[in-house]
């Protein structure tokens, strides 16, 4: 019997597929570009998965990668190997960049720079409104026919309620969410941090939580009134948990997100780091009071999603004074052994319920097919060390931006190894394109 091409067989892995509800030890093979089945006519390559985790399909449904028009942040290249090196198998990439992505041609022209790179699955966010300027309604049918998952005027936050209304209402037909930026720009003009004990210390000017959760409860009141789909990013205030509580009773249509930072840091850390803005990012790191709040909100299932809000910048950006520094830090690549530290490490929940939020949440608010390591199914995982510990070096990152309030902090939990399609993308901390 002739040897048919070369497949892979991952053996004695545990495999946390949350697609199909499966904790358990498993040789998983791949054949060509999915999973596969055990055949005696296939030559299959041999991984040793002993003590490693195996996850399917690790999706960040928020990132920046900010190309067209700022690639000296980040582009599609540069943050696609950030996201192989983070241990992410599919992106959601936001549409503020220049211009905006707003427009069919524009959504399919990321979806062909992400098949021609190959290394991570990107699915486009499409702006809500034209040029992201909340004025006018962007073509959200036109954009959704072109591939875009969802759309959100993400770092400009839809302040008029009539287009917000209208969006929502379009979600309802086109199954795919209205992700708002929470933010009520009179409230936090002019603020760089939490406003609270901390800032009133350092005497910088700060941005209260009622900024973020009085929009929230605003669009929970318009999701209720057009049965739309409301997707919060980002979430990270006490007033915004209580708005998406009473969503919930309610039986409405929302669903949230909460970024690894917000669960991990607190504002005290812009004191530790001396004003260096690697800390600074919107919205805010809170106080532990309201982390706590965030971190129980996800173990209750009220927050589904955890998305990193990867936003890189340049360093000479970064290296402005606090006040004057732009929003956002690089999340992808520590991504993995920060939850793993705030969930695993500490027993809040068990490795399936976590990781959960990363493949199959995101995959339910974006109306997105998969159906866990079946045979047939695309051959998109991960393979994590639950036991490594490392030390963030940001100046290791792939991604453009190296900046990382958690420069120097040990972690627990790192991934080794990425496939997409059946071809690897990352081993052993190296993206392999």
């Amino acid at each position: 019997m002739s040897r048919e091409q070369t497949g892979w067989v991952i053996r004695n892995v545990r495999v946390i597929d949350p697609f199909r509800d499966v904790d358990s030890i498993e040789d998983i093979y791949v054949k060509g570009e999915e999973i596969g089945e055990p055949s005696l006519s296939t030559d299959y390559s041999v991984v040793d998965g002993r003590d490693l985790w195996l996850v399917p399909r690790l999706t960040d449904m928020h990132v920046h990668f900010r190309e067209p028009g700022f690639e000296n942040k980040e582009d599609l290249l540069s943050g696609s190997r950030a996201a192989a090196a983070g241990g992410f198998t599919a992106v959601c990439t936001m549409p503020n960049t220049f211009p905006t992505i707003d427009i069919p041609s524009l959504v399919q022209w990321q979806r062909d720079q992400a098949k021609n790179i190959g290394l991570v699955r990107i699915f486009p966010i499409g702006a809500i409104s034209k040029g992201q300027e909340g004025r006018e309604l962007a073509d959200l049918y036109q954009m959704a026919c072109a591939g875009a998952v969802g759309f959100s005027d993400d770092g400009h936050p839809l302040r008029d309620a009539r287009i917000m209304r209208a969006a929502l209402g379009y979600s309802t037909t086109l199954g795919r969410p209205i992700i708002q930026h929470a933010e009520d720009p009179a409230l936090s003009e002019g603020g760089v941090m939490h406003e609270g004990s901390v800032s009133q210390q350092l005497g910088l000017p700060g941005i209260p939580e009622e900024a973020e959760s009085v929009m929230v409860w605003r669009d929970v009141e318009l999701a209720g009134l057009t049965g739309g789909l409301l997707h919060v990013a980002h979430v990270s205030a006490q007033g915004s948990l209580e708005a998406l509580d009473y969503a919930k009773r309610r039986g409405l249509r929302v669903t949230a997100e909460v970024s690894p930072h917000h669960l991990f840091l607190t504002d005290a850390m812009i004191r530790e780091w001396n004003f260096k803005p690697v800390t600074k990012v919107n919205p805010p790191l809170r106080p532990d009071g309201t982390r706590q709040l965030l971190i129980q909100a996800v173990r209750r299932g009220l927050i589904p999603v955890i998305a990193s809000d990867h936003a890189p910048h340049h360093q000479d950006e970064k290296d402005r004074p606090y006040n004057e520094a732009p929003f956002g830090i690089s999340g992808l690549e520590t991504f993995i052994g920060t939850i793993l530290g705030v969930f695993i490490v500490d027993g809040l929940l068990d490795p399936l319920s976590l990781f959960r939020l990363v493949t199959v949440e995101p995959h339910k608010v974006l109306g997105l097919e998969y159906p866990g390591l079946t045979v047939g199914a695309p051959a998109d995982f991960t393979l994590i060390d639950p036991q490594a510990k490392w030390v963030v070096d940001g100046k290791k990152f792939y991604s453009r931006g190296k900046n990382t309030p958690l420069e120097g902090t040990w972690l627990q939990g790192r991934p080794v190894a990425t496939m997409v399609g059946g071809q690897w993308t990352m081993r052993d901390q190296e993206v392999l394109r």
